[in-house]
């Protein structure tokens, strides 16, 4: 009997001990869920962002998943696509928000105007972008019209792009009609490749002319000069506005109200992006800045 009595005594403190343990396992959950940079993210405080491939976005994208996970306590997904997909992923839901949305002209007419009802546009994070042909300013051409010149032969008819389907390449395949450059070519590739063989040419001062936009870090480490476009193919200055799905304000307020007032300047993109160049982890750069830049990090969060 007393052996019988002790069993029940231990199997008795064994389920207290349970029973204790997973109230505090649901505490634990429940402080989670309720957001906030000092407890591991919930189960449920999970973000996509979307995002193109251009040195750019890669810059802004992180800086905005860093903030989100170390203020906010999100976990962040990183889709990296296409424009058509990024603005399709962002109307139909697939994904929470992006950052990328240069307008009115480089992605206003194909990829936003089709979409606008399907999403909810928060407005400028950037102000005072460009996108254009880009040569060094070795070359002795001022303008878009000049490349029907004596430097066609030199530069082999071929202008050197980045991915296919991007607004400045839908842009760039205008102003080649347009301006009746008749024999040119569009060469596809990606922004980094686009950039290593502007740095090769650079480096033995051969003629070149790229689809550039600033803020990018090329225009830091090189001295180069846009085209001038007399026949505003490529649009005037633009401005990089942030988007989300419909629903995301009240999925998750708080990361709703940090993408409405997340703002910074083409100097602070190009500081990141510049770190990134020089052989910075992508993650590690965003980190850097975001740690140097407290004081503007704190008006993006502000009221949550």
């Amino acid at each position: 009997m007393k052996l019988k009595k002790s069993v029940n005594l231990l199997l008795a403190a064994v389920l207290i001990f349970s029973l204790a343990l997973a109230g505090c396992s649901k505490n634990n959950n429940e402080s989670g869920a309720s957001g906030g940079a000092s407890g591991s993210p919930a189960t449920n405080k999970e973000i996509t962002l979307a995002y193109v491939a251009w040195d750019s976005e890669i810059a802004s994208t992180n800086v905005v998943k860093n903030v989100l996970e170390s203020k906010l306590g999100y976990k962040v997904n990183m889709l990296q696509v296409d424009a058509g997909p990024m603005y399709l992923g962002i109307a139909d839901g697939s994904a929470d928000a992006m950052v990328a949305a240069w307008l009115p002209s480089t992605h206003g007419e194909n990829y936003y105007e089709p979409n606008k009802d399907k999403f909810e546009d928060l407005g400028v994070n950037l102000d005072g972008t460009k996108v254009g042909l880009t040569v060094p300013t070795y070359m002795d051409i001022s303008s878009i019209e000049d490349l029907n010149g004596d430097v066609a032969a030199s530069l082999d008819h071929t202008i050197t792009g980045i991915e296919p389907g991007a607004g400045i390449m839908i842009a760039t395949s205008k102003a080649i009609e347009e301006y009746g450059l008749d024999g040119w070519k569009l060469l596809e590739s990606s922004s980094a490749a686009m950039a290593k063989v502007l740095q090769d040419a650079y480096a033995n001062q051969e003629p070149i002319v790229v689809t550039g936009w600033t803020p990018h870090w090329m225009f830091a480490e090189m001295d180069l000069k846009y085209l001038e476009d007399p026949k505003n193919v490529y649009g005037g200055d633009e401005q990089i506005h942030t988007l989300v799905r419909l629903g995301l304000k009240d999925d998750h307020p708080d990361a709703y109200k940090f993408l409405d007032q997340f703002e910074w300047t083409p100097a602070d993109m190009e500081e990141v992006m510049v770190d990134i160049y020089n052989g910075t982890d992508e993650t590690e750069a965003a980190k850097k800045w975001v740690e140097a830049n407290e004081d503007k990090v704190s008006q993006w969060i502000d009221g949550i």
